[in-house]
Order: structure tokens, then C-alpha cells, then sequence
């Protein structure tokens, strides 16, 4: 009985040995084909196919830096990591990017009053030379030059108030304003916000509209990736060292001269909508606010934001503005989708806003007489 038994045996044993020498080979077959050897000749052996379908999904290669690229990189990230210099007497530089005279000149000078030493200001002035009325703004203008809308003149004249600004080194943040700029708070308000931020007040966000990621030219290739590519107001503020870094670039700054502009590749791209959110969104995402605190109404959904003239101005409109808490920001493209962000200061819910444009100079009495009021809010 026991004899008869032991063929039966060894009969089993052989179809279970092919059955796993199968099993291994279409392990082997299945491994090879979800993740094909990096080496070409080796991937080809399972599937020429194959190999063009995975390395679609296999994240992409380390790219080689250029010489430019590191030494780029090295001065930001040192400039980023030097502890900024304390000064006994910090101040805020208040750079007006005008074509001539401020029509709000008065107004300033009823928000500067008793804070003399507190601030700087400097004016740059495209067309005309400014004819002032306050004392304040008396030889402020810096060398300035032609700025054309849309061109990257006008990030030209931001960097030329950053560099005359920064020979102060009691200037310790930087606020970029338009003629058509106004305060919505008082002085020590604007103060103490700015001084105290752990942030820089630069707009950044993703638009893959037309009027965002459209406008994108893979010229910028490889410094400047698609991925990478922000929009957001120019109007901006920063602290000393993210404006020491604006300085010290030249080669993403190149990049945004030479392929974002008026008529490239059939597109329209603003180098001062596009620039700065981009640089900074790529070397410190974390250190900005990704809004500005210059508040702007685009709802009309033209080329150019709406104006505000003398009817529109009240106590109630300046309250209004003063008091939104949530940035908006809305696509280009057909979804136009709406992200709403709470405007964080320190990690608590603040007020966004600290200025608002854009008022027309026929507004300027109304304002000096709302002046008191509003900045009391």
C-alpha cells in the first residue's frame, strides 16, 4: 500500500513547481513592466511602450543647475538666513511711483504730522517734475526715468526706489505707492503693522487663466518652470531683507526683461504683475503674505481697476475698506474660481488692507475731511 502511494506523490509535486516557476516569471514580467529599469536598453527588454507610458509618470530627473543658477541661489539663501541688523531708530520708507506731482500731497501731510524721524520718502517722478505743498516731500525725487505701463520700465523704477531707499539703514520696510494711493489708517496703525510683520506684503498666487500661466513663455526655461509662474498686485511691501534680495538679482529679473512683456509669443505678460510674485514664490513662499495690503476693486472686470471719484467717497466706504479681513483672488479662466484667504498678521485675523487706490484727485478735500474720523476707526 505504502509502494503505491509514492508515484502519486511525486506526480503532485511537479505541476506545483511549475506553477510557482510560472508565478515567479509573471512577477518578474509584472515588475518589469510597472517599474522598468532606468537603464534604456534593460527597459526595452519587457516593452518599448511600456517604458514611454512610465516615464510619464516617473517624477522627472534632477536637473544640472547652471553656474548662474547657483550662484543665484547661494547669494538668496545666505541674504535669507543673515539675522536682519536692528537700528535704534527703524523707519519706513514710503516710495511714491508717480508720473509728476502727488494730488494727495496734502493728505500725507496731515498722516506724517508728529512722526517726523519715523520715516522716509522718495518719489519717483517718470514725466514731470513734482511741484510740492507739504515739506515733507520737499527734494525727495530720486533719479527717475520713462516708465511705460506693462513694461518692465516699471519694475525698472521699483528697484530704483528699493536701491536709493536702502542707502538708509534705519529704513527697515519698504511700501511701494501709486499717486492715486491713500491711507486708510493713521500713522502708529501703519507702523506698528509693517515694523512688526514676520512677512513681506507681496500678492502671489496661481492663475492658470489666460491673464496668469497664458501669459507664460517656456523661454524662461529652465530658471523660470511653468509650475512656478504667480501673478499678484504690484503694489507691494517688504521687509529689508527680501528688498536687498530684489537687488542682488539679476538673473530671474533678466528673464522676466527679455520674455515677459507686451506682444511676446502673441501674449500679453506684465512684468509687474508677474515678477516678484514669482521670484519670491520660488526662493521664500513662506516668508510673504501672498496679498497686498493696498487694497484695489477690480469687480468691473476692465483692463484698469475702478477709480473713485467724489461721490463715491463717505466715511462709510473708508470704514468698509479698512475693515476686510479676507483677501480674494479669481481665476482668468472659464471656471473663474473664486479663493477666499483670511488676511493671517503674526498668525492672528487682521485687517488687509492699510491703503487703498485708486481715488481721483477730485476726492483730495473730502478725504482731508474725513481724515480725523476714519483714522480713528
Amino acid at each position: 500500500m505504502g509502494k503505491k502511494d509514492m508515484p502519486k506523490r511525486s506526480h503532485l509535486k511537479k505541476p506545483t513547481w511549475i506553477i510557482i516557476l510560472v508565478s515567479l516569471v509573471c512577477v518578474f514580467l509584472v515588475v518589469g513592466y510597472v517599474y522598468p529599469p532606468r537603464d534604456s536598453t534593460a527597459c526595452y527588454i519587457f516593452s518599448s511602450s511600456s517604458c514611454k507610458k512610465i516615464s510619464r509618470w516617473l517624477p522627472p530627473p534632477e536637473r544640472e543647475l547652471t553656474d548662474k543658477e547657483i550662484a543665484s541661489r547661494v547669494v538668496t539663501k545666505n541674504l535669507l538666513n543673515t539675522p536682519p541688523i536692528k537700528t535704534k531708530n527703524p523707519k519706513i520708507a514710503f516710495m511714491f511711483l508717480s508720473p509728476g506731482s502727488l494730488a494727495f500731497e496734502r493728505l500725507w501731510d496731515k498722516f506724517f504730522q508728529g512722526h517726523e524721524g519715523r520715516f522716509s520718502i522718495h518719489i519717483h517722478a517718470s514725466r514731470v517734475k513734482p511741484v510740492h505743498s507739504s515739506r515733507y516731500f520737499q527734494n525727495r525725487e530720486i533719479r527717475s526715468d520713462k516708465v511705460d505701463w506693462g513694461k518692465i520700465s516699471m519694475v525698472d523704477a521699483e528697484k530704483r526706489l528699493l536701491a536709493n531707499a536702502l542707502k538708509d539703514p534705519d529704513n527697515q520696510h519698504f511700501v511701494l505707492l501709486s499717486d492715486s494711493c491713500v491711507p486708510l489708517h493713521n500713522f502708529d496703525y501703519i507702523y506698528n503693522y509693517l515694523m512688526y510683520t514676520n512677512v513681506s506684503f507681496i500678492d502671489s498666487f496661481e492663475d492658470p487663466g489666460p491673464h496668469g500661466s497664458g501669459r507664460y513663455s517656456d523661454h524662461m526655461l529652465p530658471e523660470v518652470e511653468k509650475k512656478f509662474f504667480r501673478k499678484g498686485a504690484q503694489w507691494f511691501t517688504m521687509k529689508r531683507q527680501h528688498a536687498i534680495i530684489v537687488m542682488a538679482d539679476n538673473l530671474y529679473y533678466t528673464k522676466f526683461r527679455n520674455y515677459c512683456r507686451p506682444g511676446m509669443d502673441g501674449r500679453n505678460c506684465y512684468a509687474d504683475e508677474h515678477y516678484l510674485p514669482t521670484f519670491f514664490h520660488m526662493f521664500d513662499p513662506i516668508g510673504i503674505a501672498n496679498w497686498s495690503v493696498t487694497h484695489v476693486d477690480w469687480s468691473e472686470r476692465k483692463w484698469h481697476p475702478k477709480s473713485y471719484g467724489l461721490k463715491d467717497v463717505s466715511y462709510q466706504l473708508i470704514k468698509n475698506l479698512s475693515s476686510i479681513t479676507e483677501s480674494v483672488h479669481e481665476t482668468s479662466d472659464r471656471k473663474r474660481v473664486t479663493t477666499i484667504t483670511p488676511c493671517m498678521w503674526n498668525g492672528m485675523n487682521r485687517p488687509c488692507y492699510l491703503f487703498a487706490r485708486k481715488f481721483l484727485p477730485e476726492t483730495l478735500d473730502t478725504l482731508i475731511d474725513l481724515f480725523p474720523r476714519y483714522t480713528t476707526i
